[in-house]
């Protein structure tokens, strides 16, 4: 009976009884005196990553780390799990151009996903483009891709080691030969092709000195015309009075209708203005030129122009304007719901509106007035995205997915409302086995909180199984219920996974965002505080059993919440967090994030940040696990926030729990991460929390298998 029992407990850690030795952080003696407040940063040396000091301090963390996951069980098993199940053919949702089908295609060997084209219906679809020959590590990942108007020619953009810098380059469809054309030093900016081909509308800022960290401002907007180098480029439009504003373009299926929209920040506004594309070099017109709401252009119809606007509707709505009168009113198409209105796109004579209720989308058919034809009758409760068409179009994709259920694309004809499955991935698991439920809660102020909860059927609440909390709530964002393999292998090993709907997302529309923002930032904690609570209440689990993750601004989610409340939780990880709040907006584009977390200029927010920023509230306790993950090419939340926290929490922690950071090399904020990359962290993840929860883990990853696994 003993060997069965050690056989089946692969993964129980004994715990440690006094604080780790971990390895030696020098505090500095930098003082920041805001508003009448002296700040202490004594890790601001950690904001140079190329320093010796830095660098050494890495290695040493690293090295810490490994040791530390040396003496831990079960990774091996956990890692060739999720190995397995990573390695299932995946596809993108098409997009069709002229007689061309474009998509995506990753087949199971294959570390990143290959760039399709299938000439006609029913033509063999061919390999446009294959990243995994881009790089030998597979870290140089294509970043995203627009054919032409008629589908002869390509444009496309790849990114170096995870960062947000594109540089795009054009091929020729029909022969697969490179264009001389390459642009250069472009971020937050994608491409549109001129209608004839002729050139590509886009952005991009001045040659940084120091790419992965400099603060970006001075962005411009540019026509490229086919075959010229970069550096004749025709400026179409800078705002030197405003440097830290950006442009976008929008044109008609016809060309006929060239738009520019300016943004500032990440805030749900935006300025709209309409070029001449017969004359390039005219002032352009403006259509909505104050910040009061957002203006996201859908489609025409004659000379009338569709918009999806925020603007006196937090839960969005679909405007019209005639571009042949501006002073004619602005004519309302689809009126503000209950529901909130994500999305709209046309395909033929139809507009296919995307709603969410309750984290969960509804997809309305609608003329072109405004009539209600019918609800899309979709494969089952999830996410649904695509519905991607021109007015000519007779047929559509979309994709649905949800915790239990892989990304399925079908085929949708417009006429007869059916969908026809295109693909639908085979992974190793069985759906039946699983139970998806949401839950609502109240939060500290009473707000009705939406929460999913998935897991095994076998796995009861009975007060003691191992759950993962996850959220983010923040950036107008919702976080609605979809696939992954992480979650999947978590579950199989027993977890509870459980999504929380905060405020500050866009679940429930502006207001909700705006609720959690600024200084109403500790709503969002305090949802997510009250979500553990509601897990523990309810009979789930209990805080040593209780995990917290979140990325990026979950990752500031689970750093504030830990500070907070760290008797709440057995573990915790937060993954490229925003972690110095009175510092965020002096790096890279962290000063977009403004409007939603305010900054230290304003005294009000500057008590609301310093309240919660996760570095400056390292304060003495006894803090669960901790296992900070970030990488060293993260050039959207650079990792001097991660570095900084880690060490704040070090030095902070009087409790037996390790505290320890994984530095990823050769990767940014998350997107473009080869499949092994993406293996090797979460199973060390996985295994952090396996370990530190103390989980007793089915056969699959026991000692044995992982014995078995290793030969």
């Amino acid at each position: 009976m003993l060997l069965v029992s050690l056989l089946l407990t692969a993964c129980i850690r004994q715990p440690a009884m006094a604080p780790l030795d971990y390895p030696t952080t020098r505090r500095g003696d930098t003082v920041d005196p805001l508003h009448g407040v002296d700040v202490a940063d004594p890790y601001r040396w950690l904001e140079a990553p190329g320093s010796e000091e830095t660098q050494a301090w890495i290695s040493d963390q690293n090295t810490f780390t490994s040791q530390y996951f040396a003496g831990l069980t079960g990774r091996e098993a956990i890692r060739e799990r999720l190995a397995s199940l990573w390695r299932y053919e995946s596809y993108g949702t098409p997009y069709d151009a002229g007689e061309r089908l474009f998509y995506t295609r990753r087949t199971p060997e294959q570390e990143q996903a290959a760039l399709y084209v299938q000439d006609r219906p029913g033509a063999q679809a061919r390999v446009l483009l294959d990243p995994n020959t881009f790089s030998e590590d597979n870290t140089v990942s294509l970043a995203g891709w627009t054919p032409s108007e008629d589908g002869q020619l390509l444009a496309y953009a790849i990114s170096d080691g995870g960062s947000d810098w594109r540089t795009w380059r054009v091929l020729d469809v029909t022969t697969g030969e490179h264009l001389q054309d390459e642009l250069r030093w472009m971020k937050f900016s994608g491409v549109r092709w001129a209608p004839d081909g002729s050139g590509l509308y886009y952005s991009r800022y001045p040659q940084p000195d120091s790419p992965l960290e400099q603060k970006l401002i001075d962005q411009r907007l540019y026509f490229h015309a086919l075959g010229t180098p970069q550096d004749t480029d025709q400026l179409l439009y800078e705002d030197p009075a405003h440097p830290e504003w950006g442009f976008g373009t929008w044109s008609s299926e016809d060309g006929d209708v060239l738009l520019m929209s300016t943004w500032r920040s990440t805030e749900e506004a935006n300025l709209l203005h309409r070029l001449d594309p017969a004359n390039l070099g005219a002032d352009p017109v403006p259509l909505f030129d104050d910040w009061s709401g957002a203006w996201r252009p859908v489609t025409t119809e004659a000379t009338m122009l569709y918009l999806w606007t925020n603007k006196d509707a937090p839960n969005g709505r679909l405007v019209r304007r005639d571009l042949s009168d501006l002073s004619a009113p602005i004519e309302e198409v689809l009126p503000e719901s209950d529901a909130v209105l994500q999305s709209v796109r046309r395909t033929g004579d139809v507009l296919f509106a995307s709603y969410l209720r309750d984290a969960q989308t509804i997809v309305q058919r609608y003329a072109l007035d405004g009539t209600l034809i019918g609800e899309v009758t979709l494969p089952g409760v999830g996410t649904v995205y695509g519905f991607r068409g021109k007015s000519d179009d007779t047929e559509t994709y979309y994709t649905f997915t949800n915790f239990i259920t892989p990304a399925t694309i079908y085929r949708y004809t417009v006429e007869t409302d059916d969908s026809e499955l295109f693909r639908r991935p085979e992974v190793d698991f069985d759906p039946d086995d699983y139970i998806v439920e949401q839950v609502f809660y109240g939060s500290k102020d009473g707000t009705r909180i939406p929460m999913f909860i998935a897991h095994r059927k076998d796995v009861v609440a009975d007060t003691n199984a191992p759950t993962l909390l996850y959220g983010y709530g923040g950036f107008n964002i919702s976080i609605r219920p979809g696939f992954s393999v992480d979650n999947l292998v978590w579950m199989e090993m027993g977890g509870v996974y459980a999504s929380a709907n905060l405020r500050g997302g866009g679940e429930y529309g502006e207001a909700w965002h705006l609720a959690g923002t600024k200084t109403n930032k500790q709503n969002v904690f305090d949802d997510f505080i009250f979500a553990a609570e509601h897990l523990i209440d309810s009979g789930w689990t209990r805080p040593a059993r209780l995990a917290i993750h979140g990325r990026s601004n979950g990752g500031l989610l689970v750093g504030a919440t830990l500070t907070q409340r760290p008797d709440l939780f057995g573990a915790a990880i937060p993954s490229v967090g925003v972690l110095d709040m009175l510092r965020y907006h002096q790096f890279t584009i962290g000063r977009a994030w403004a409007s939603d977390y305010g900054t230290v200029d304003d005294k009000d927010e500057f008590a609301a940040l310093y309240a919660y920023s996760p570095v400056h509230n390292a304060h003495p306790a006894a803090y669960p696990a901790t296992l900070v993950t970030t990488a060293d090419r993260d050039d959207r939340v650079v990792p001097a926030h991660s570095y900084k926290f880690a060490a704040a929490l070090q030095h902070a922690q009087i409790g037996p729990e390790p505290v320890l950071i994984r530095i990823d090399t050769r990767a940014g904020h998350g997107a473009g991460r080869s499949i092994t990359q993406r293996v090797e962290e979460r199973a060390d993840m996985l295994t952090f929390l396996a370990n530190e929860l103390e989980m007793e883990l089915p056969d699959r990853f026991s000692v044995d298998a992982e014995a078995a696994a290793s030969h």
